[in-house]
This record gives structure tokens, C-alpha cells and sequence, in this order.
């Protein structure tokens, strides 16, 4: 009866290496996205379902535009996806499957560093990326119930709620070719009036992310990326569970630049320890231009 949270979940495990690595000031991008979910579902064991298995596909298209916020370097990206997928399990010891094909939520997301990175013209930009120095950010974003919804329905790709994150980083210079990015982050969520099963709500998940990442050359780089993140526990037409996460997820990803202002990202995560929420095996790939 809580089926289906993965949509607004995925966006609490989110892996973002490099969240507050500056740019030119007035740098626009545009992304084009696609990333492929499988795997389980775990559940509060009061709820009537068991053996849940979903199979997403999701593209996104974002845009992103470096800002100067009282001078230092910040970047606004807003993003929409569209997701694809199946889910099926047993429901009270029934096989059940369902189908989605929609837009999910618009979000947009605001990075502001507030040191280390002053707001920089390229030759300036140049100079810091071959001397980086240690820098701390916060990063507020927004995601805005815009998505498909359907009261009738159990499964949705919107999630008819508005949900925020507040998150505080910094990345450390460990040499010329190291940084160790380390990150805590809040979700918080507002509540679904509309749920199936009666009004939904949910504690915030907070999370903790580090991400060490290798610079091979200028605009090639890999991270090794692990996120722990906990909370979430849900209260369903005033009904509190015991589905509280406590879950760990790693992965990696991999940025490869060509013809100057292309670049092709590739990632992998996977949850190693699931306590409830998701166990998926998630492969993005996405490709990024920047037109200004």
C-alpha cells in the first residue's frame, strides 16, 4: 500500500560528483540524458506486497546557466525527465503488473560556492583548474509536483508533492590529480492529499555523500562515489510504518570531453546494503554541450 516511492527517492540517493566545481561566468549547458533502473523493492512488512521488481527507463533533458551571485560563481539547472517503466510483484499473494509512460516532476536546482571560487572570466578559470584550491558550497533544490498523477493509481511517475533538499559540500585538494568531495544533505517533504490509500506523509531523509575524484586531464575525470542515507519513514492515512531507510549506495562515473565543448558522462550506482526503499542497479548516460 505505499507502492510506488522510487521516483522521489531516487532523487534523496542521488550520486553528484563534482556538484560545485565552478565554470566561466555566463557558461550555458545543455544535457540530454538517459538512465536505465532494475531491481527490487523492499517494503514495511505490514504492507501486502512482496517479491517487487521494477524496470525504468528515463530520459532527461536539463539546462544549466553559470551564474555571478554576489560574486562568486553559482549555477542554476533545471531539469525534467520522462520515465518509462513496468513494475510487477505479488499483491496479497497475487502476481500483479502495471505499466507508466510520462513526464515526472520539474526540478530546479541553485549551487552557490561560498569559497574557494569567486566568480571567474575564462583566463581566470584556466588559472584556477591548474591550481585548484579548496573549496565549500550549498546547493538548494526544488522539486515541483508538475508530473503525472493519477489518484486512482498506486503506481505514478509524478509525485503530487512538492520536496526540497538544502545541502552543504566542500571539495579538498589532495594534489594536482585528487580532490575528496564531502557533502551532507536534508531532504524534506510535503504531503500527497491525493494517495490512494489516504493522505501520505513522510520524515526527511538525510543524507551523506564523499566522492573521491581523479583529473586526468582538463575536462576527463573519474570519481569513485558512496551516499549513506537514512530516514523517510512514511505515515500513511495516519498510519506510521516501520520502513525508516538506513541504506547505502556506491557507484562511479566517468566524464570523457571531445571537440572542445562536448562531453559524454557514464555512471553505474548499486545499493549494498538496503534495509528498505530500492535496490536498483542504475546506468546513466548523458551528453552535454555547452553553447555559450
Amino acid at each position: 500500500m505505499t507502492c510506488f516511492l522510487w521516483i522521489t527517492e531516487g532523487a534523496a540517493q542521488e550520486i553528484t560528483p563534482r556538484l560545485f566545481w565552478p565554470t566561466p561566468k555566463g557558461t550555458t549547458v545543455l544535457v540530454a540524458g538517459y538512465s536505465y533502473s532494475n531491481g527490487d523493492v523492499f517494503f514495511d512488512p505490514s504492507v501486502a506486497i512482496e517479491g517487487a521488481n521494477a524496470d525504468i527507463n528515463t530520459g532527461v533533458l536539463a539546462y544549466t546557466q553559470t551564474l555571478d551571485l554576489w560574486g562568486r560563481t553559482s549555477n542554476l539547472l533545471v531539469s525534467l525527465p520522462y520515465s518509462d517503466g513496468t513494475v510487477q510483484g505479488l499483491l496479497d499473494g497475487s502476481p500483479e503488473q502495471t505499466e507508466f509512460s510520462d513526464f515526472g516532476d520539474l526540478s530546479i536546482t541553485l549551487n552557490v560556492n561560498l569559497r574557494g571560487a569567486p566568480t571567474m572570466n575564462r583566463e581566470e578559470f584556466l588559472a584556477f583548474r591548474a591550481n585548484p584550491r579548496p573549496i565549500v558550497g550549498v546547493s538548494l533544490k526544488l522539486i515541483a509536483p508538475t508530473g503525472n498523477y493519477d489518484s486512482d493509481r498506486l503506481v505514478n511517475v509524478g509525485s503530487n508533492r512538492w520536496a526540497g533538499r538544502l545541502k552543504l559540500g566542500t571539495a579538498l585538494v589532495l594534489d594536482r590529480s585528487w580532490l575528496l568531495e564531502l557533502s551532507a544533505s536534508g531532504w524534506f517533504f510535503g504531503d500527497d492529499p491525493d494517495f490512494l490509500t489516504g493522505r501520505k506523509e513522510q520524515d526527511p531523509v538525510f543524507t551523506l555523500e564523499s566522492n573521491l575524484i581523479k583529473r586526468i586531464r582538463p575536462g576527463l575525470w573519474a570519481s569513485l562515489d558512496v551516499t549513506y542515507y537514512r530516514g523517510g519513514r512514511l505515515t500513511i492515512a495516519g498510519n506510521r510504518l516501520e520502513n525508516a531507510q538506513r541504506n547505502v549506495k556506491v557507484g562511479g562515473t566517468l566524464v570523457i570531453p571531445f571537440l572542445g565543448r562536448h562531453a559524454i558522462k557514464i555512471g553505474y550506482a548499486n545499493g549494498v546494503i538496503i534495509r528498505y526503499g530500492n535496490d536498483f542497479d542504475e546506468v546513466l548516460l548523458s551528453y552535454q554541450v555547452a553553447i555559450r
